[in-house]
């Protein structure tokens, strides 16, 4: 069977994996014996940690069916009591989404919503925390894929020091590929997913936290499948025995993925590749004469925003003849400039992003 890929995914997730991972899913695996739930799922929750560099005694996490936000949602469902109140801070529309969720939930929760350009800052984070006394709990994104911006959580950390809130970081699109001091920080709970930086395929997502906070949501979920306490203790349990349902393949591609990972050298490695990604891509597309959206001080290396060239620029033409050249973009999601996203991260190498430049050079738009 063929598993080469048939387009290079410069997306923030889904995003191109290689063919070993893909692989990973050729065969069908069941999900109740010792080789799966002990040699598949359990090193992969051992992995999780010793990647985020965590010890065990005091940190864990849980695996969860479904999509990045799914684990979000079910984050900020069971560690959020109806007591509580939440502190959203948000510079896009995945941190627009957690007051969504909070809606849903009748959480009592504040929204501050920044410009999709403008950093969420620890000096944001001061004026908001004073501004709204009786917070329990902050959460924001760290990488909005929206743009491209990369928040600086340590400014935001070092505000909350001493303040008894509870953090929560979504580190969908950074974890695995941008360096996160989770314990330095205090992070109480950080959410990804298995297609972003570690580059897996999507179908479930996770949650590394401080242990006794994980432990404290017992009670807490508004939903039987979203409830990660009651997750984590069947995966405690039964030696990673997940309580509904799991996606095998995926699983199987994720530990493919994993290993991976670490042959190439951890986050700090993969980090680098994305950085040589985003500034290959830059500074020819630049070359190019486009624009950039952010300045490149508050630029992430995980996915980049472009300026139209022209106001008759027809981005449904420039994407059509990019994917018939093997190259798969992002469309704009920012509210007020028209623009088109190209992704940094996946199995993808500083020759791709050249071999991108040369299709894009070719094409009219």
């Amino acid at each position: 069977m063929n598993t080469k890929r048939n387009y290079l995914l410069l997306t923030p997730g889904p995003l191109s994996t290689s063919e070993t991972v893909r692989e990973a899913m050729l065969q069908d695996w069941c999900t109740w014996d010792k080789d799966y739930n002990e040699g598949i799922v359990t090193p992969i929750r051992k992995g999780l940690l010793a990647i985020a560099g965590l010890n065990e005694d005091k940190y864990t996490n849980v695996l969860l069916q479904g999509s990045g936000t799914y684990c979000v949602e079910a984050t900020i469902g069971a560690a959020v009591k109806p007591t509580d109140k939440l502190l959203i801070l948000a510079n896009g529309a995945y941190g627009k989404r957690m007051a969504q969720i909070a809606g849903y939930y009748h959480i009592d929760h504040v929204l501050v919503s920044l410009h999709e350009t403008e950093l969420i800052t620890g000096e944001v984070a001061r004026q908001a925390l004073e501004a709204n006394p009786g917070v329990t709990h902050l959460s924001m994104v760290h990488s909005e894929t929206t743009t491209g911006l990369l928040n600086p959580i340590e400014e935001v950390a070092e505000v909350l020091k001493g303040r008894d809130i509870t953090f929560i970081v979504d580190a969908m699109s950074s974890f695995g590929g941008v360096p996160i001091d989770m314990k330095g920080l205090g992070i109480d709970f950080l959410v990804s997913s298995a297609n972003k930086c570690i580059q897996g395929v999507p179908g479930f997502g996770f949650i590394i936290a401080k242990k006794d906070k994980l432990v404290a949501t017992k009670g807490n979920a508004r939903s039987l499948s979203l409830d990660i306490y009651a997750q984590w203790e069947a995966m405690e349990k039964g030696g990673g025995k997940w309580r509904f349902t799991s996606p095998t393949h995926v699983v199987h591609a994720f530990y493919q993925a994993m290993k991976e990972l670490n042959e190439e050298g951890g986050i700090a490695a993969r980090s680098g590749r994305y950085k040589k990604n985003h500034r290959t891509l830059v500074d020819g597309m630049r070359a190019l004469g486009f624009e950039t959206l952010l300045p490149d001080a508050s630029q992430g290396p995980i996915i980049t925003s472009f300026r139209y060239p022209s106001t008759d620029f027809d981005f449904a033409s420039f994407y059509e003849q990019l994917k018939a050249k093997g190259f798969v973009i992002y469309p704009g999601k920012i509210s007020d400039a028209d623009t088109f996203r190209i992704g940094n991260i996946g199995d993808v190498f500083p020759d791709d992003m050249k071999a991108l430049l040369q299709a894009i050079q070719s094409i009219r738009y």
